[in-house]
C-alpha cells in the first residue's frame, strides 16, 4: 500500500514541480543546448572521471532498489517472487528513471549560480533552485513538500527492507541473538524485534552527522559499495559455473541473460573503485572518502566472524520446501 501511494506521490509531485518551474520561472529559463551539452566541473577532477564519480547519487537510486526487493527482505512475502521481484526491480529501475529525467531537467532548465548553490552552507541546492524559480519562500516549500514526505515513504520502506534482512539472517542464524532477532510479533505480525534493531541502527548512524559529516558520508557512501559487491558476486560465480543453476527458471533470460550479466560484473568492477575516490580534489580531512575504510573493516570483521562462529553455525539459506519461511 505505502508502495503504491509512493508511485502515485512520486508522479504527482514531479509533474507539479515541473508545471510550476517551468511556467513561471522568475529568473528566466536556459536553453535546451545548456540543458543537454553544458558541462560543468568544479571537483578538481578531469571532466570525464567528475561524470564517473557524480555517478555515486544515481548508483545508490538504483543499487537500493534490489536490497529493498531482495530474497532477504520482501520477496517472501510477495505470491510467485521468482516472476514478480524480477519484474519489479527491472520495472523500478525504468520507472525511478523516467521520474529522475522529469525531475532533474526542468530543474536544469531553471538552474540559478551554480557557484552559489556549491557555496551554500546547507549543502543543499534543491530547496534555493526551486524557490529562485518560482520566486516565493511559500511556493518553495510548496513544492518540496512531495519531496518530503516522498523521503518519509523511502525512510519507511528501508526500515522494512532492514528488519526483514535481518529478520531473515536470524532465522537462518547468521547473527548473534538469533532467536530473539527472528521473533515475529503476535498481534502486530511484524518481526518487532528485528525492526527495533534497525531503527536503533540508523538513529546511530544518524547521530554521527552531528559529529562528523565525513564519517556519516562514509557509511552513506559505503552502502553502494556493499550493495554493489552483493550483487556482483552472486552473479559472478553464477557465470563462472556456466549459470547451470538458473536455467529454466522463471525469469531465464536465455542469451539476453549472459549479456545482462556481463554487463553488471564489468560495471560493478568499475564501479567498486569508482565510489571509494574522494567527490573533490585537493582531499582534505572533510572532503576525503572513507568509504573503503569501512568497507574493508566490514568485511574484515565479517570474515573473522564467519571464521569463528559462521561455518560452524551458519548454513546458508534454506531451500526451498525444508519450511515454511512465510513472516
Amino acid at each position: 500500500m505505502d508502495e503504491t501511494a509512493a508511485i502515485f506521490w512520486t508522479f504527482a509531485g514531479v509533474i507539479a514541480t515541473l508545471v510550476a518551474i517551468l511556467v513561471v520561472a522568475k529568473n528566466g529559463r536556459h536553453d535546451a543546448k545548456y540543458v543537454f551539452t553544458h558541462f560543468e566541473s568544479n571537483s578538481g577532477w578531469p571532466d570525464g572521471w567528475s561524470f564517473m564519480v557524480g555517478l555515486l547519487h544515481a548508483g545508490y537510486a538504483t543499487s537500493t532498489t534490489g536490497m529493498i526487493i531482495s530474497p532477504h527482505s520482501m520477496c517472501e512475502e510477495v505470491q510467485k517472487p521468482s516472476v514478480q521481484v524480477p519484474r519489479a526491480i527491472v520495472a523500478t529501475v525504468v520507472l525511478n528513471t523516467i521520474a529522475g529525467l522529469l525531475f532533474l531537467i526542468p530543474l536544469v532548465f531553471v538552474l540559478p549560480d551554480i557557484q552559489g548553490l556549491i557555496s551554500l552552507a546547507s549543502g543543499q541546492p534543491m530547496p534555493t533552485i526551486i524557490k529562485s524559480a518560482v520566486g516565493s519562500p511559500g511556493g518553495a516549500f510548496g513544492l518540496l513538500v512531495p519531496i518530503l514526505v516522498l523521503a518519509i515513504i523511502c525512510g519507511i520502506g528501508c526500515t522494512t527492507a532492514a528488519s526483514r534482512c535481518t529478520w531473515a539472517f536470524a532465522r537462518d542464524g547468521a547473527i548473534p541473538g538469533s532467536k530473539w532477532w527472528m521473533e515475529i510479533n503476535g498481534k502486530l505480525d511484524v518481526p518487532f524485534n528485528a525492526m527495533m534493531l534497525s531503527m536503533v541502527v540508523q538513529i546511530i548512524l544518524g547521530l554521527i552527522n552531528f559529529g562528523s559529516s565525513a564519517a556519516f558520508n562514509a557509511f552513506t557512501s559505503v552502502g553502494v559499495i556493499c550493495l554493489t559487491a552483493s550483487y556482483a558476486t552472486p552473479i559472478a560465480i553464477s557465470m563462472f559455473r556456466g549459470r547451470s543453476q538458473i536455467r529454466g527458471g522463471s525469469f531465464y533470460l536465455g542469451t539476453a541473460g549472459v549479456f545482462c550479466n556481463v554487463v553488471a560484473v564489468a560495471w560493478s568492477a568499475l564501479a567498486i573503485p569508482l565510489f571509494c575516490m574522494p567527490t573533490v580534489i585537493p582531499v582534505t580531512t572533510t572532503t576525503v572518502n572513507y568509504a573503503p575504510v569501512v568497507f574493508v573493516a566490514a568485511t574484515a570483521i565479517s570474515a573473522v566472524w564467519y571464521w569463528v562462529w559462521g561455518h560452524k553455525n551458519y548454513a546458508g539459506p534454506p531451500v526451498q520446501g525444508e519450511h515454511d519461511h512465510s513472516a
